[in-house]
This record gives structure tokens, sequence and C-alpha cells, in this order.
């Protein structure tokens, strides 16, 4: 079976304890990303992942649930104004149960692919591994904003380590991305694992390098940390570059949060 997969099913699993012990209240509390409440949240997550299983299903079950998608928003609703239309009432323990039910069916599906098998998606075709690994960021990355909110402390395992990945070979794309030139060399990666194994990635160097957890690395690349909030240690012009913009998701570029603006409130354990 696809360890990514397996991967992506633990993470979801992981977010899922954590909302499972929320009140009904809860659901509708904002939180640092975008005012974007929590229900507004997994709405997104739960509709990111309909659309990755129909894909997983077949082209044209992709084709059918994307035109619905682009429809709605070329009513002119911005992205979370789609999703909250589309959802409706969909909320709290029901959005719970039902974005649940719809992820373990897309890791079902997955898990049972070639590794690289294409499969169709909102930009370029993507081959399987990656694709599990791009719905495991964007839980793992959306899931912070609500740990943050409540001060809990998330239990990261191996798994994030192909999170790490995508934020290194990323590199390139963060400049491509904004038509920047590359300020050099990609830098030299030397990340601290949750279980305190190291990983490195690139050749050696002391002068272009960034290091420090995996953990708030992973936080700087999808952009739930400013790089200042960190305690990574970033050295050399193209390490600094890249870490002040970098950008491990597709789509047009986003601007970091500001420093102070996404941090934890207080810290208890999840």
């Amino acid at each position: 079976m696809l360890k990514e997969a397996q991967d992506l099913r633990a993470e979801a699993r992981e977010l899922h304890r954590l909302l499972d012990s929320l009140k009904e209240d809860d659901w509708g509390r904002e939180t640092a990303f975008k005012r974007w409440s929590i229900n507004d949240i997994i709405q997104h997550l739960h509709s990111s992942d309909l659309l990755a299983a129909a894909s997983a299903e077949s082209p044209e079950a992709f084709e059918s649930h994307w035109a619905e998608t682009r429809a709605r928003r070329a009513e002119g609703l911005s992205r979370v104004e789609a999703t909250r239309a589309r959802f409706g009432d969909l909320l709290g323990r029901r959005l719970l149960a039902r974005w649940q039910e719809t992820l373990e069916t897309l890791c079902d599906r997955l898990e049972v692919r070639a590794p690289d098998e294409r499969l169709k998606w909102v930009g370029p075709d993507m081959g399987v591994r990656m694709f599990t690994t791009a719905r495991q960021m964007e839980t793992w990355a959306h899931g912070q904003a609500i740990y943050d909110l409540f001060g809990f402390e998330r239990r990261d395992g191996e798994r994030l380590q192909n999170i790490a990945v995508i934020g290194v070979k990323t590199f390139g794309w963060t400049f491509a991305n904004r038509g920047l030139p590359l300020p050099g060399d990609a830098p030299h990666v030397r990340l601290t694992a949750p279980s305190g194994a190291l990983w490195t990635w690139n050749p050696p160097s002391e002068d272009n390098r960034v290091e420090g957890s995996a953990v708030e690395f992973c936080q700087v690349v999808t952009q739930t940390r400013s790089v200042a909030d960190t305690g990574l240690k970033v050295t050399g012009e193209p390490a600094k570059a890249w870490m002040a913009i970098a950008q491990c998701f597709a789509g047009p570029p986003e601007e970091p949060p500001a420093p102070g603006s996404r941090r934890m409130r207080g810290k208890t354990q999840a």
C-alpha cells in the first residue's frame, strides 16, 4: 500500500482527534488565518478532498466535479464565500463526520494506486505520490490555525518528513512563481525531526543553509508562521531570500504572515 496515503490518513485522524474534542459553539470561532472560522477551514478541506476523491475515482468524475466548482466561482464569489454557499448548514459535528468519511474514501482510493500514476488536478496532472503528499500538506497547514487558536501542541510524527520534502523541492518554485530570478544555489537544509532524528537535503554549505526544527521549517514553507517567529537559523543570502517568501503550495504568490500574527495562544498538550 502507498505509504503516503497511510500518512495522509494519520494526519487527518490527528486533526480529527482535536476537532472531536470541541464544543459545538467552538466551530464558529475565528482563527488567525484570514479570519476564517473552524467551520470555514474544515469546509475548505472537505471541498478539496471531495475533488481529490473524484480525481482518484476517474478523470470523468474529476471533470464533472471541477466544472461544478468553477461555476460557483464564476458567480463572483470568493473562495470562502463559494464554499459557504455550497455547504450551507453543513457545520460543526455534522461537517466533521462528512469530512472524515470523504477523507477515508480518498485514502482508500489512493493507497491502491501506483505511486507514479498520473491524476487530474486543478493545475497540471500530478503523480499519485505527490498528489497524496499535497493533500497531507494542506491538511497539516490549515489545521495549524486551529491548534494555534486553542494553544494545543500537535503530536507530529515522522510523516512530517513528507511536508519537509515538498518544502525543500519548491525552493525554485517560490521564486519562479513570483517572476524572480534564483538568488543562488538551493541552500543546505538540516532539520531535527520530531523523533530527534536528523534530516538533511542538498550539499553541505557553511554559508548557505537553513537549520533547526523540522516543525518550524514546515510552518514557514506552508506560510503558517513568519520565519521571524521561529528558532530557525538561516545563513546566507539565498537562504534568507527563500525563507522570507517560501511557498510550497500551488497557486498565485501569497504573502507570508507578518511577524507575530500567527502564534500559538499559550500552549496545551492536545
